[in-house]
């Protein structure tokens, strides 16, 4: 059974686990993020040339791959992971942790960004899933190239995201700004995209344009 996420929201933090360890481990700062993540994908291309073996022209085509890929990857995991929940407790629970603190409370600065610990694993398990379907293909060499451009992608999206909530729209966003403020304070069934509206164009996932007049 799917739920609909609350669009109800309060203002402070969210406590996600008791153990202040763990907690501590939810919460970021734009700098971490950058560092550790920046850091990793800068990693990741110098071993794709100077290891690997790929061209740089090679290294930069794979890498706008990448990032056009995560647009989709966004579009799906937002729709179908994060807004997944069922009437069984792990579920919700492990909804709640994974997005439904967010919507609870959307402005809470330290939780708009994805922490570097689970970020970290969560990227290398989605590491070991591409190069798995490279290596059947016989290309996996290429997951060296791909991966840092969706792992920019995501971070591209992470900044955007966190803007949305903590800034006013520059005049040329408005639109985009808009878009996932509907989502949160309209229609959580909707309006997917964060860093884009293309694949909520395409799925059919728009706000009714009139609310976004209305706003």
């Amino acid at each position: 059974m799917k739920q609909k996420v609350t669009t109800e929201f309060q203002h402070g933090q969210a406590r996600i686990f008791k153990n202040a360890f763990l907690e501590s481990l939810t919460k970021t700062t734009p700098i971490q993020n950058i560092v550790v993540y920046g850091a990793a994908i800068g990693l990741l291309m110098a071993f794709a040339v100077l290891r690997i073996g790929l061209s740089p022209l090679g290294m930069v085509g794979l890498f706008i791959v990448g990032i056009l890929f995560w647009t989709l990857a966004e579009y799906l995991l937002h729709r179908f992971v994060f807004h997944w929940v069922t009437e069984a407790r792990w579920s919700q629970r492990f909804h709640f942790i994974m997005h439904g603190s967010h919507h609870q409370f959307p402005r809470d600065k330290e939780r708009l960004l994805m922490p570097p610990a689970p970020g970290l694993i969560m990227a290398l398990i989605l590491f070991g899933i591409f190069y798995l379907v490279f290596w059947i293909a016989g290309i996996s060499s290429l997951t060296y190239g791909f991966f840092p451009g969706f792992f920019t992608g995501y971070l591209i999206y992470s900044f955007v995201h966190r803007a949305t909530h903590v800034m006013r729209p520059p005049k040329r966003f408005k639109k985009l700004w808009m878009h996932h403020s509907l989502h949160h304070y309209r229609f959580p069934d909707k309006a997917f995209g964060v860093s884009n509206t293309f694949w909520d164009r395409v799925f059919g996932t728009m706000p009714p344009k009139s609310s976004a007049q209305e706003a």
